[in-house]
Formats: C-alpha cells, sequence, structure tokens
C-alpha cells in the first residue's frame, strides 16, 4: 500500500505563489505516473498536472499552463507542484495521486490518493 502525504497549502494573495509537496512512502514506489488534481467546493474533481515518474514527461490543464511547474524527486520518492500567478479560481483542495496506469487526466485511473491539501487564494 502507497501511503501520499501533501503539504504546502495555505492562504495566498492573488499574484502570489506557493509550492506542493506531495511525499510517498509505503511498498516499493515505482508509480508509471502521478498527478496533482483539485476540487472546488460544489464542483468535480479536475486534473492539475501530471509527471511521468521514469522520463519526467509533463502534461498540464490549459488553465494552469504556464503558471505552475510539477517536478519529482525520485531520490525522495516526492512530488511537487510550484504555483505561481495564482488566482482566486485556483482556490480549492489540492489532491496528489499516482497510477500505474497509461491515463493522464481521468481521476479514476489513479489508485492512490492522498488526503489533500487546502489552497486558499484571495483577491
Amino acid at each position: 500500500q502507497v501511503q501520499l502525504v501533501e503539504s504546502g497549502g495555505g492562504l495566498v494573495q492573488a499574484g502570489g505563489s506557493l509550492r506542493l509537496s506531495c511525499a510517498a512512502s509505503g511498498r516499493t514506489f515505482t508509480p508509471y505516473r502521478m498527478g496533482w488534481f483539485r476540487q472546488a467546493p460544489g464542483k468535480e474533481r479536475e486534473f492539475v498536472a501530471a509527471i511521468t515518474w521514469s522520463s519526467g514527461i509533463t502534461y498540464y490543464a490549459d488553465s494552469v499552463k504556464g503558471r505552475f511547474t510539477i517536478s519529482r524527486d525520485n531520490a525522495k520518492n516526492t512530488m511537487y507542484l510550484q504555483m505561481n500567478s495564482v488566482c482566486p479560481e485556483d482556490t480549492a483542495i489540492y489532491y496528489c495521486a499516482a497510477t500505474a496506469s497509461i491515463v493522464v487526466r481521468t481521476p479514476s485511473a489513479y489508485d492512490s490518493w492522498g488526503q489533500g491539501t487546502q489552497v486558499t487564494v484571495s483577491s
């Protein structure tokens, strides 16, 4: 069983920056891909960004492309999401997830999830 723990959320002003981390632990950790998703109140969980663990190839939602950067440290089994130029629409609970699937953007394809970290952007 893989455990994923997010950290780094908080309150930030519009235009500011925030860095989220996702630390993985448990059995031998060899996901094919890891991703960040977010869920705002009353909305469905949506894809934010993903990274292929071995190659480092990245994928982004159009809404965050150019503002957010996903990265990983294989030695530390940790994934990051650098969030720049945030806006109130980025307010949500952010979840990290891992998958052995080749599917990138569909939440149901990810089988390990963290508990989430709240990001609130004030205008």
